[in-house]
């Protein structure tokens, strides 16, 4: 099964993603965590670039094929691999990030984006993408709670950038069945459970 996490920066997905990982190990089930952008050498050579604040100046077409030459160069060399052995994937991040991030938030044309989303994940779309959903208040509210906090390239982004990331994915849940709303609002035990008892019924929906 490949399974990803969605989210705005400080939403809560990378817990929720150990938590999954965790309750997977339990079962005696082999997982794999991957994350986004990186995973690889290649890859996470792209990611350095792409988040270095010294790089501000880097152009919108840039960067969405920089995230998603490293997103293809994961696919080959690490996802498809992994599930061609049975083995479960979490990824956090996909290529629905792309869509919300650089689609809706950077304003790069969707169906341009749907190309070079296609063309960088080719048939490896996910079994059941997690989106957790907190509004633009709760996410600042978040951040200035983290100390020492470096936002990166990307997270240095204005609130009206995430509010047109988050319309974003909504629009995306309300168009992609493999899409579950999670209330990031919820508390982290709560969310959890959510996710286990949507993963429960895709399981015996694939052993029917």
């Amino acid at each position: 099964m490949f399974i990803t996490f969605e989210g705005i920066d400080f939403c809560g997905k990378s817990t929720q993603v150990e938590l999954l990982k965790k309750f997977f190990q339990d079962q005696k089930k082999e997982v794999k965590l991957i994350r986004e952008p990186g995973g690889t050498e290649i890859s996470e050579m792209v990611r350095s670039i792409l988040l270095d604040k010294k790089h501000y100046h880097m152009v919108m077409e840039t960067e969405i094929f920089l995230f998603s030459a490293a997103r293809a160069q994961l696919v080959r060399e690490k996802i498809r691999p992994y599930l061609n052995q049975g083995i479960y994937v979490i990824s956090d991040r996909f290529h629905d990030s792309t869509t919300a991030y650089q689609g809706f938030g950077r304003g790069i044309d969707i169906e341009s984006v749907k190309h070079i989303n296609s063309l960088a994940i080719g048939e490896t779309v996910p079994d059941i993408t997690f989106f957790i959903d907190i509004t633009i208040e709760e996410a600042d509210r978040r951040k200035k709670l983290m100390q020492n906090f470096d936002p990166d390239r990307i997270e240095v982004s204005d609130s009206s950038f995430y509010e047109r990331v988050r319309a974003g994915y909504l629009y995306i849940a309300d168009n992609e069945n493999r899409i579950k709303v999670i209330n990031g609002m919820k508390s982290i035990e709560e969310i959890h459970n959510d996710i286990l008892e949507e993963i429960s019924f895709l399981e015996k929906k694939e052993i029917r």
